[in-house]
């Protein structure tokens, strides 16, 4: 499959000389859901705003359909829909009277209607804005990024917010985007999120891309985890040797990590049967997103300094967004 969105040595740097991303390059497939996930501070943020158009790059290079988001904009805007972590909408109106006015400035939306229900909002439509609770003005700002039935689509932070049923329909939601051909590029703190949902992903740190891959992929750079007791009269010297690292051991408990689950679980199982040991509240459990993500937020190495080779950014992230989306949306397809 081509690359809708091609991420090329991308480099952004603020005023002042601080680089927030630092060399990245990925590329998100046709009809693939991509979270982009980072650690506080890692240059997500700046990225995205780079690949949805609303700020230059400082170098490298970026193609969304194709063309370059931000010189491109006019071609690439109506092909796109998306939704910022934050914004404003006019209180005033309802939902409804809002997507009226928002699919005004689309070229081809769908009906009013019909964005609405997909987002659960049918029976808030005559709602004003500033009534609805916080989830539902985020799920009103969903209906707005798909209201341009958008060939690729930027979810910045979709279900903050959402209470769990709300989040499993959003979720439901974003899987008849996929099986309709979208493409779509996903921001979230909720690793389950991106476990559910994503074909691939990133994870970055200090501005670059730390870990890349299928969820399955980078999970598998960490570690499982066996952890059992057996009790009184045994002893951790007594144990088998197991194709792993005993973590801990406090005389009741024992932890170990291994690469090799089966082969590691099979001895300590075998051990256990010969001499008729009983493993108290034994648990094997595969590496977790969580795991790598809290791996790479521990990591101290020193990323160093890329080149001085780039142009400053005068205006900051949240100056970018006003400027380019105006005051009053969060939006998509302009």
């Amino acid at each position: 499959m081509a690359d809708v969105i091609e991420v090329d040595r991308l480099r952004r740097r603020y005023a002042g000389g601080f680089e927030a991303v630092r060399e990245i390059t990925f590329g998100v497939r046709t009809g693939e859901l991509f979270a982009l996930l980072g650690t506080n501070g890692a240059g997500k943020t700046s990225t995205l705003e780079v690949i949805e158009g609303l700020a230059p790059a400082s170098g490298g290079q970026v193609r969304v359909l194709g063309r370059d988001p931000y010189r491109d904009r006019a071609s690439v805007r109506p092909r796109v829909g998306i939704m910022l972590q934050e914004g404003g909408l006019p209180g005033d109106l309802t939902a409804a009277e809002t997507a009226a006015m928002w699919a005004g400035t689309l070229t081809s939306a769908r009906p009013v209607g019909d964005a609405l229900e997909m987002v659960g909002l049918s029976e808030r439509a005559d709602v004003a804005v500033k009534q609805l609770s916080g989830g539902e003005r985020r799920r009103l700002d969903i209906a707005l990024a798909v209201l341009g039935r958008p060939e690729v689509l930027f979810l910045d932070e979709p279900t903050t917010g959402l209470d769990p049923e709300s989040r499993r329909q959003t979720w439901e939601m974003i899987r008849g985007l996929l099986d309709a051909g979208t493409t779509v590029l996903l921001t979230t703190h909720y690793l389950d999120e991106a476990e559910a949902l994503a074909d691939r992903l990133a994870i970055m740190h200090r501005g670059r891309i730390a870990r890349t891959g299928t969820v399955e992929e980078v999970v598998a750079s960490q570690p499982a985890t066996i952890d059992f007791g057996i009790g009184d009269g045994w002893r951790r010297d007594q144990l088998p040797e197991l194709a792993g690292t005993v973590l801990v051991d406090d005389g009741q408990r024992i932890t170990v990590q291994t690469e090799a689950l089966q082969r590691t679980l099979t001895q300590l199982l075998r051990w256990a049967d010969d001499n008729d040991v009983t493993l108290h509240g034994l648990a094997a459990r595969p590496a977790s997103l969580e795991q790598v993500f809290l791996a790479v937020a521990d990591d101290t190495s020193d990323v160093g300094d890329a080149d001085d080779t780039s142009m400053d950014l005068t205006p900051g992230p949240s100056m970018a967004r006003r400027i380019l989306t105006g005051a009053t949306t969060k939006g998509t397809n302009r």
